[in-house]
């Protein structure tokens, strides 16, 4: 019996590793720092308009998400053709391989870095081009600008980069997208640029806007603690907005994500203020592990990446005997979310418990 045929590009197609949640204890509090959400509960006005929203669940949204493009047009004083959304800012890398990459194409990105690139890209049947990160774990933005050739169509640069936490600078970045040919589309990943707080950083959205190349990807997931509505959107001149309009889920943004969004649009201050207390605490665990012997990067983004390489997963697995649920890359390193102070202070922990272990070990 003759099964469907499906398309080929799919074999092997890797399945996206969500963070995992802890398992249930009844000995301490089990913690998940593993998916780098924000650990803040909604803030009371975002939750009434939540609630307001839901008693229309049962009337489709408004398909063009009229007035939360124009609330981010006029937060980000940016055209309202300039703008389109997505659920999730990783729902937009998807619609963005597939706006400019035709099967052999090649996509280009930083690895490590986010992991759905390559899955976008293999599902488009384009060639991934991974560019090895420098040994302070950032992009190698010169060899990256090296690789292009007449088949590159677009160019992923995650900074905060996901999951390492390091950022690329503004000098840098201008060098290399003044490199990039003007028929290369750049894509700023931003996910996580709110908790950035060194000046070097470069705003991707002051880059886009004289260079129709350039487009900038970021999300209310994590800033703004909307993980679980899935908004994310993209900045982006004309012609490339157009494209991901075209090419995104028709009723993809509820009527109670639009809501909450604009709630938090408008409650932003109080927002940032929690984000720079994660910062706060992210730049606190940094100096406590580098204090205890671990050699960590910079960190820019709300969580800390250890190099761990063969021992990653050894690692996670003493955090969750814990109640702690990491995310290990295996043969890489962990990713541990910033969040409650009760997490983040048994983390040190473990970590500190792991390090004496493993220098007894070794004498």
């Amino acid at each position: 019996m003759t099964t469907p045929r499906l398309r080929a590009s799919l074999d092997g197609l890797p399945a996206y590793k969500a963070g995992q949640g802890p398992a249930t204890r009844s000995d301490l509090v089990a913690y998940k720092i593993s998916s780098n959400e924000n650990p803040y509960p909604p803030l009371p006005g975002v939750m009434d308009a939540v609630m307001r929203a839901a008693a229309d669940m049962n009337r489709y949204p408004d398909p063009f998400s009229t007035r939360l493009i124009a609330a981010l047009a006029e937060r980000f004083d940016v055209p309202a053709e300039h703008l389109a959304l997505g659920t999730g800012s990783v729902a937009l890398c998807g619609q963005l391989v597939d706006a400019v990459a035709d099967p052999g194409d090649e996509v280009m990105y930083a690895w490590r870095s986010f992991e759905a690139y390559p899955i976008w890209t293999q599902i488009a049947g384009a060639r991934s081009v991974q560019i090895p990160l420098l040994p302070d774990e950032r992009h190698d933005l010169d060899a990256m600008a090296d690789a292009v050739t007449d088949r590159t169509r677009l160019i992923f640069v995650c900074s905060p980069n996901n999951p390492t936490g390091q950022v690329v600078h503004r000098d840098e970045l201008t060098r290399f997208l003044d490199r990039v040919p003007s028929d290369v589309l750049v894509v700023l990943d931003e996910a996580y640029v709110e908790f950035a707080d060194d000046p070097r950083v470069p705003d991707g959205i002051e880059m886009y806007r004289d260079r129709p190349n350039v487009a900038v990807l970021r999300t209310f997931s994590k800033a703004y603690g909307l993980a679980a509505l899935r908004v994310g959107f993209a900045i982006a001149h004309e012609p490339v907005a157009q494209a991901l309009r075209k090419l995104a889920l028709p009723f993809g943004i509820s009527t109670i994500a639009e809501e909450a969004a604009l709630a938090s649009l408008e409650r932003e201050p109080e927002l940032l203020e929690r984000v720079a207390e994660l910062s706060r605490a992210r730049a606190a665990m940094v100096a406590s592990l580098r204090d205890q012997g671990w050699v960590v990067a910079e960190q820019q983004a709300n969580f800390v990446w250890l190099r761990l390489g063969e021992q990653a997963l050894d690692f996670a697995a003493a955090c969750e005997t814990q109640g702690l649920t990491v995310r290990p890359f295996a043969g890489e390193g962990v990713r541990v979310t910033i969040a409650e102070p009760e997490a983040n202070a048994r983390f040190l922990t473990v970590a500190n418990e792991w390090l004496h272990d493993q220098a007894a070990s070794a004498g």
